[in-house]
């Protein structure tokens, strides 16, 4: 990733109003002058969402939209487009969890992408990490970067994925939060549990437990 943003004018940071993508947020503002805020609609069981994000860029004064994907709720059957499938509350031994909507950053950022260059902007911000993936692969570093490439070759543009997250845990997320006066925005205003509970979650549900154990170490190994 190419911290080196400052000179750049503008970005569209992947928004869904959860944990990752607001700190991604609060990052974007701190290194862009203008910030566009882009989430998607896709069916998800844990709709709410949507809410949160666009209360979130109402408080922070960022323009958003809202693309419709409702395609990807047909395609992909899981625990987060089908209220009839239970999420997986422990990640599996092997395999990746019921919780993946294959395809779903691909489309994501290849929408973004098109979003982006209709209005000249070259960057495009997601929270993904590899360092707490959880078993979704298209949150690796060598997807991103492939992706990027494939974007720049089907566009004939040279777009820029940002991933301020990828080499960071979750206590380090909570920290970047902090260091960019966001923490409490995360910690109460976010939606990260997969059973669309805001701030706190349900406190079982694999996003849950890793929300909640990032901010345990956070608090341990920078608060003490």
């Amino acid at each position: 990733m190419n911290m080196n943003t400052k000179n750049k004018e503008k970005a569209v940071v992947v928004f869904s109003g959860g944990q990752d993508s607001t700190t991604c947020l609060l990052w974007a503002l701190k290194n862009y002058k203008e910030v566009i805020a882009l989430s998607f609609d896709y069916g998800q069981r844990h709709k709410k969402e949507l809410e949160c994000a666009k209360d979130i860029t109402d408080e922070l004064n960022v323009e958003w939209h809202v693309l419709d994907m409702s395609l990807l709720n047909q395609l992909a059957p899981n625990s987060l487009t089908r209220t009839d499938i239970e999420v997986d509350k422990e990640a599996p031994g092997d395999g990746v969890p019921n919780s993946v909507v294959d395809g779903r950053n691909m489309l994501f950022l290849t929408f973004a992408a098109v979003f982006a260059k209709q209005r000249g902007i070259t960057d495009i911000i997601t929270g993904v990490s590899q360092s707490d993936f959880s078993g979704y692969p298209d949150c690796r570093d060598v997807f991103i970067k492939s992706l990027n490439t494939t974007l720049n070759l089907a566009m004939d543009y040279t777009f820029c994925v940002e991933t301020p997250l990828m080499w960071i845990d979750k206590a380090d997320t909570w920290k970047m939060a902090d260091d960019l006066g966001g923490l409490e925005l995360v910690r109460e205003k976010t939606l990260t549990c997969y059973n669309g509970i805001m701030g706190e979650g349900c406190g079982t549900c694999p996003s849950c437990k890793l929300r909640k154990h990032g901010y345990n170490e956070f608090l341990t190994r920078y608060k003490q």
